[in-house]
Order: C-alpha cells, then structure tokens, then sequence
C-alpha cells in the first residue's frame, strides 16, 4: 500500500452507503452522514448505487463485476471525494474498479480511464476523518467520564488494502474515556470473508468463534469495526454462544461518543 497524497477538506461528499449498511446497518450510514455534515459538509447520496461487486469479483467473476461497476461510474459524476464507511468495499472501488477495466475493449465508453478518476477520489470513513477533515477527538464534547474498553476489529482487506487498522486506532485512542484493549485474534480474519461463509460454514464458524472469544477475553465494553460485514459476523456469532460482546460500527460510536445526551454540537 502506497502513501497516498490528501486533498484540503471539501465542501461537499458523496456517500457510498454500501449495500450490507443499506439493508442491515442503516443507522451507521446515517451516523456516517451525521459526523460528516456536523462538519460542515454536504453531502450527497446517489440513490441509484448498490453493491461494490467485491461478492462476485472474489468470487471469480470478473465479468458480472465490471458489470455492476459501470452501472455506477456516472452516478458520481462531480469531483467530490466518494466516502465509503467499509474498509473492504472502499478497497474494492479504489484498487479493483480500476483493474476490471484494465483489458476490457467490447464497450467504447472510456470506462477504464473514468474508473481510475473515481478510484483517486474514493476514501474509506476513516481515512478521511482522519487525513481529510483531520479531526482531532482529544476535545470530544460528550461525558469523558462515561469510560468504555473497546476492541477493534479490521476486515482483512480493509486492513492490507487501506490502512484502515491504522484509522482506527488513531481515532479510538483519541477519544476522551476511552480505553483501546488488544485481543490477541485481532489480525486474524472473523471468518465472515463474503461468500467464504458460505461455501465454508464449518470452517468460517470455528474462526468467528475464535474470534468472539478472543474480544471477549480482554472483558471490553464492546467491539467497534468499520467493517459491517465483519460486525454482522461477529455479532450474530455472540449472539447465539450467549457470549456478552456488543458491536458497533465505528461511525455509531463516534458519534455517540462525541454528542453530547441534549444533542447539542
């Protein structure tokens, strides 16, 4: 993973939503547009997006892939930047919408250089509050004395393909009452892996157990990723072992952290 150079902040964001937040999580896609515009931005939601393409690309095709790329190229036509509250599916966008172009001549729709442009202007959630907007949470308005332990957990992609661990760690540490505790599973994968679990279920379940119980041994308030995928997983996994270990994405928690109870910003 290259360094990559940061712009200054924006005025106005797309959002790429992405589709697990859209149909299971939407209340981190909305704390996401939350954090973003008590910042002052606009920011702007194509309502026709929808999947990244990353459940076919890893799964072998390409083909349907690219397909479900060029259905959105356009749809985030202005040079804002594309921010996206998944570590993996920002990945996807940014190192493989590129690629599934890169040798492709039966469309004369200059989708590969198109492709590109988008791909320099995606940032995954954050990243860009990080590098971006380069807030700094040390000053968080909401009751420092309220103290939580908390986990984080990195999708595998998210982890070598964006830095998004890095992210993480940075914005947690920051937080006022907030303690960041190690598990000793944390650079594993949770098992999840897209249709991994699904053509896997046996192995898939053995990791995520691994996992639950790894978090669960530091006895944190709660695991945070930004990877909704992986909380899915790991969620549901504690969930039916009965064993205590909340998830939040880390958008929800940021800004239940860094809100005051009135609501007042």
């Amino acid at each position: 993973m290259t360094a990559r150079h940061y712009p200054s902040p924006p005025t106005d964001v797309y959002l790429f939503a992405t589709c697990l937040i859209d149909l299971f999580v939407p209340q981190a896609g909305l704390d996401a547009v939350r954090l973003l515009e008590r910042e002052g931005l606009t920011v702007h939601f194509p309502r026709k997006q929808s999947c990244c393409g990353q459940p076919a690309y890893t799964s072998g095709h390409p083909r349907e892939a690219r397909e479900v790329a060029r259905a959105q190229l356009d749809l985030f036509a202005e040079p804002w930047p594309v921010i996206v509250p998944s570590g993996s599916c920002a990945g996807m966008l940014r190192h493989h919408w590129p690629k599934l172009f890169e040798d492709e001549d039966e469309h004369d729709d200059n989708a590969a250089p198109r492709a590109r442009a988008l791909a320099e202007r995606v940032y995954e959630f954050g990243e860009f509050l990080l590098h971006v907007l380069k807030l700094d949470f040390r000053d968080a308005i909401a009751d420092a004395a309220k103290t939580e332990r908390v986990a984080l957990h990195t999708s595998c992609s998210a982890r070598r393909e964006m830095g998004t661990r890095e992210h993480g760690v940075k914005i947690v540490d920051a937080l006022p009452g907030v303690t960041r505790v190690e598990h000793v599973r944390e650079s594993e994968c949770c098992g999840f892996g897209g249709t991994f679990s699904l053509k896997h279920p046996d192995i898939s379940g053995a990791m995520v157990k691994d996992k639950v119980a790894s978090a669960c041994a530091t006895q944190c308030d709660r695991l945070v990723s930004a990877d909704c995928g992986c909380l899915l997983n790991i969620g549901h996994a504690a969930q039916q072992s009965g064993a205590p270990l909340a998830v939040e994405h880390l958008a929800s928690f940021l800004w239940r952290r860094t809100t005051p109870a009135n609501g007042d910003v």
